[in-house]
């Protein structure tokens, strides 16, 4: 990606509308509100924020997020019909994103159309959101197993009618991040002055690696949800995403990423959606070390075995005492429990620690480790 667009990446988090698309997930109108404010405050630079043709209600709860008063701009999502159109500007809205299915399957088993009903489909709903004077995205539906010609022919009409950028759809999930790469690359080679988002699902598990890829690719917007929430297995995560960029690309997106851990827990209450302590950048125990080496090494410097400071997305870091436990990690964990323990006492206690570990299969409680520490007293004294 050129060294001009580093800077300018744009995060578009679509929580409010494909985090809500997730099966069995219904955000209520306090909910909306709670979201779209925390992703404001750290920054995000758009919030894809609804369905305004599903009905009024809807329609409503998009009015209440305008009247926000947002530094965010809200998109709404749309087909790529006037009446969908019609019902965003109903509220207020300054930007739209446009649908259409663009690969020859759905084009031929969804719409039941050709190329040419595509394109004209283009055209006339385009050149209404432009003669309303709104910021266009046009999403291409399953792009990813789109002929690039035909999107190349799409993203040309759509930069001569007046639109702002085209949205690279992996609807399905299917590509891996070599093949986004490339066909985000040609799309950027072949109509280079026209914008590029990339829309990522997770249904191979390359949901933030494809967005990653886009965006070294050329592009500059990116879809993002809260916990990777979306359709089947859910979009790229907003934290995953954001902190590759920061981390493994050297792009620094403009978020405050304090917050994540309590956005996190936020949304996960609000879809019923509880996050996995293991889930990457944000998860309760992600910071945890049990291992000998690991917790050893951790100790003496954090940067040892941590690739970035658990405070930085809002977590802290556990010393987790269990059957691969060593004397570091116990005399550390036990110093946290306020009790002081020497480097003998610690391989005095390892067998006891490993043993009643793998009775209970699990690290051990606190109240645990002070029942083994005073048995160990006991005997000390009697001996």
């Amino acid at each position: 990606m050129e060294s001009a667009n580093q800077s300018k990446v744009i995060i578009d988090d679509t929580t409010l509308r494909d985090g809500e698309q997730t099966a069995g997930v219904v955000f209520s109108k306090r909910e909306k509100l709670a979201i779209a404010r925390l992703l404001d405050g750290i920054g995000v630079q758009e919030l894809e924020c609804g369905i305004p043709a599903m009905g009024e209600e809807e329609r409503d709860m998009v009015r209440s997020l305008v009247d926000l008063g947002l530094n965010a701009r809200l998109i709404t999502w749309n087909r790529a019909v006037i009446p969908d159109i019609e019902a965003s500007l109903a509220c207020g809205v300054g930007a739209v994103d446009i649908s259409l299915s663009v690969s020859d399957q759905m084009i031929a088993h969804k719409l039941h159309t050709s190329r040419v009903g595509v394109v004209e489909q283009l055209k006339r709903a385009l050149g209404f959101a432009k003669e309303h004077s709104l910021y266009v995205s046009v999403g291409g539906e399953d792009a990813s197993r789109a002929d690039l010609s035909f999107l190349a022919e799409l993203m040309e009409i759509t930069r001569a009618l007046g639109g702002d950028r085209f949205r690279f759809c992996d609807t399905l999930g299917i590509l891996d991040p070599f093949t986004m790469y490339e066909k985000v690359k040609a799309l950027r080679t072949a109509v280079p002055e026209l914008d590029i988002e990339v829309h990522t699902h997770n249904d191979l598990g390359m949901a933030t690696a494809n967005a990653i890829a886009g965006i070294k690719a050329g592009a500059r917007f990116v879809n993002t949800t809260v916990n990777g929430l979306g359709e089947r297995a859910g979009n790229a995560a907003l934290e995953e995403v954001v902190m590759a960029l920061k981390l493994a690309c050297g792009i620094d997106p403009a978020i405050d990423t304090h917050r994540f851990h309590e956005i996190s827990r936020f949304v996960g209450r609000a879809s019923q959606r509880p996050v996995p302590p293991w889930k990457a950048v944000v998860g309760e125990r992600v910071f945890s070390h049990e291992s000998g080496l690991h917790a050893d090494g951790v100790i003496k410097d954090s940067r040892n075995y941590e690739g970035f400071d658990p405070s930085e997305v809002g977590l802290r870091r556990h010393i987790v005492v269990g059957k691969h436990s060593g004397t570091s990690g116990l005399v550390e964990r036990y110093r946290e429990l306020g009790i002081e323990l020497s480097r003998d006492e610690a391989t005095s206690l390892m067998g006891a620690v490993r043993t009643m570990a793998q009775r209970v299969k699990r690290s051990l409680s606190d109240g645990e480790l002070r029942s083994l520490h005073d048995s160990m007293q006991l005997t000390l004294r009697a001996a």
